[in-house]
């Protein structure tokens, strides 16, 4: 994890619960996790990219990732390693610099590759037995976050984040 430059996330099942909302109009809503933007924010702060790699479309996607400020945003993906592999290149990364998390096969991959494979609480057993780390938090319920600190920590990086919020007022 010390190496870790950029955080690749999932969407069904890793920012979210995997439930897929639609109105009598045919409108897709998503339930995101603020716990999850925050964790997104921290690792903005000490300077770690994140990117989003999705299978499905969904425009709720493009509206969080605005929110987030992450740029690189892939969806309808149905071979994950070509977005991966284009992101890779733009930003000349090696594989050991990337952390990624996901849940399901379509996942397992990207996983064979990165650095550091996550899979959250509610993965699919068969993923989570090729993570390198398995969440307490299950998807959209903060499993993101736990991630991000995790790194932030292991990198000696939580005291940027804490000078944010310490009083220095005595």
């Amino acid at each position: 994890m010390k190496g870790i430059k950029l955080v690749i996330i999932d969407v069904d099942g890793v920012l979210t619960d995997g439930a897929i909302y639609i109105d009598a109009d045919g409108r897709e809503t998503k339930a995101f996790n603020v716990l999850d933007g925050t964790g997104i924010s921290y690792l903005h702060r000490v300077n770690i990219k994140t990117a989003i790699i999705s299978g499905r479309t969904s425009k709720a996607v493009e509206h969080r990732a605005k929110e987030l400020n992450i740029t690189e945003v892939y969806q309808g993906i149905k071979n994950k390693l070509d977005a991966y592999n284009e992101i890779l290149a733009k930003y000349s990364l090696k594989d050991e610099e990337v952390c990624y998390i996901g849940d399901d096969l379509i996942d397992l991959p990207i996983f064979y590759r990165v650095g550091f494979s996550v899979a959250v609480a509610n993965a699919m057993p068969v993923v989570k037995q090729y993570a390198s780390y398995v969440t307490k938090a299950s998807g959209g319920c903060g499993a993101v976050r736990e991630v991000a600190e995790k790194i932030i920590k292991f990198q000696e990086k939580w005291h940027v984040i804490m000078e944010r919020y310490q009083n220095k007022q005595m």
